[in-house]
């Protein structure tokens, strides 16, 4: 148990400061809150964290990439790759087009797409390869796009949880036809809540702002079958603050996981790898557990050390999709996805960490030794 008067590490801990609290209190003031001109300044400054291409911003990650997939026109008789070892969002939005999602397994010493695998399951109904820079590494954006190319697939990028990251200097969200960000109150910046879209083609941007907003650029003058996807100005106001703050939340995530990495050192804990040329910023650092997790998860949580699993169970194995794949005949063999998936571990790498905290942390992971 950790000591009277040393509090639990929580694994996670949104930041909701002073300047944000006065970001909404201003923008309610104002009494332009919705899709406003916060949202457009919002837009244009992220802009620039992913090579300057088109920002769109709206309500949510999932709607973000539900928007994209549509505006790419994405459909029924198409099929998406997809991680199973990933947030069900990630498939979900594939199911919400009418596409098929089809499951591919993930590198066996990394948490993203196994390009190998990706190649080998296009089929003439491809129509797009979805990465997901899981825990904020970069996916194998390099060979990922060189085999959508050869094969004329759209690349959409899950980028939910990689704000800042980049692969051989190309920021994640500038690969392919489009990326997705999410702004969720746990992810590496918030807005609340609420998600952007970026492109570089001015059409898929043109038809995105069109599709958040029932179709229409002015008012009742509907020009396509839309939906209600606006971000507010409250959360793009408080998006603009905390996307000010990023750059320096990053290098401490980078700099509080480097620490960990470095000190480490309990022989079933596997800290997590860094590929060549990959910025990994962090949003989870997730270890496997070589051995009992559930009693590894045990004792950090007695000893103050907050800890979760993202993800316990592979998407294809949930029920929405796991049922019509029974009744279809249909099976998918990813065994590295299954092993990830029981043996994950996060633990708290957030900026809010201190170097006390930090010590804990390693401490209580090294006293697990190695017998679990």
């Amino acid at each position: 148990m950790p000591s009277s008067n040393e509090q639990p590490i929580p694994a996670a801990r949104p930041v909701i400061g002073e300047e944000e609290i006065e970001a909404a209190v201003r923008v309610l003031r104002s009494g332009r809150v919705v899709q406003g001109p916060e949202v457009a300044a919002f837009e244009e400054e992220f802009s620039a964290l992913v090579d300057g291409r088109h920002c769109v911003a709206v309500n949510s990650g999932t709607s973000a990439l539900h928007l994209l997939l549509m505006a790419l026109g994405v459909g029924p008789g198409d099929e998406v790759i997809v991680p199973s070892f990933s947030f069900a969002a990630s498939a979900n939005v594939v199911r919400l087009v009418g596409a098929d999602a089809v499951f591919v397994d993930i590198e066996p010493d990394g948490f993203s797409l196994d390009p190998a695998a990706v190649e080998a399951a296009i089929t003439p109904r491809t129509a797009a390869i979805m990465p997901v820079h899981l825990y904020g590494h970069p996916a194998a954006m390099d060979r990922i796009t060189a085999i959508a190319g050869k094969h004329g697939l759209a690349v959409v990028e899950d980028a939910c949880q990689a704000h800042g990251a980049a692969l051989n200097g190309t920021p994640v969200g500038a690969f392919g036809a489009g990326g997705t960000f999410s702004f969720y109150p746990t992810k590496n910046m918030h807005s609340l809540e609420g998600g952007m879209v970026t492109t570089a083609d001015a059409e898929t941007a043109r038809t995105l702002r069109l599709l958040r907003n029932q179709g229409m650029e002015t008012r009742y003058a509907n020009e396509i079958v839309g939906a209600n996807m606006r971000l507010t100005d409250v959360a793009a106001a408080v998006g603009r603050v905390q996307l000010g703050k990023l750059d320096g939340w990053t290098e401490q995530r980078i700099a509080n996981a480097a620490y960990l990495t470095e000190h480490i050192t309990a022989p079933n804990v596997v800290t997590p790898p860094v590929a060549p040329g990959a910025r990994h910023v962090y949003h989870q650092y997730t270890v496997r557990v070589r051995g009992d997790r559930d009693a590894a998860m045990a004792k950090l949580t007695e000893a103050g050390v907050g800890n979760a699993v993202y993800y316990p169970t592979p998407i294809h194995r949930l029920k929405p999709y796991w049922e019509p794949d029974q009744k279809a005949g249909r099976s998918w063999d990813l065994p590295e996805t299954e092993k990830a998936a029981a043996e994950v571990v996060s633990l708290p790498v957030h900026p809010s960490l201190g170097q006390g905290d930090l010590e804990r942390i390693a401490a209580a992971v090294n006293a697990l030794g190695e017998n679990l």
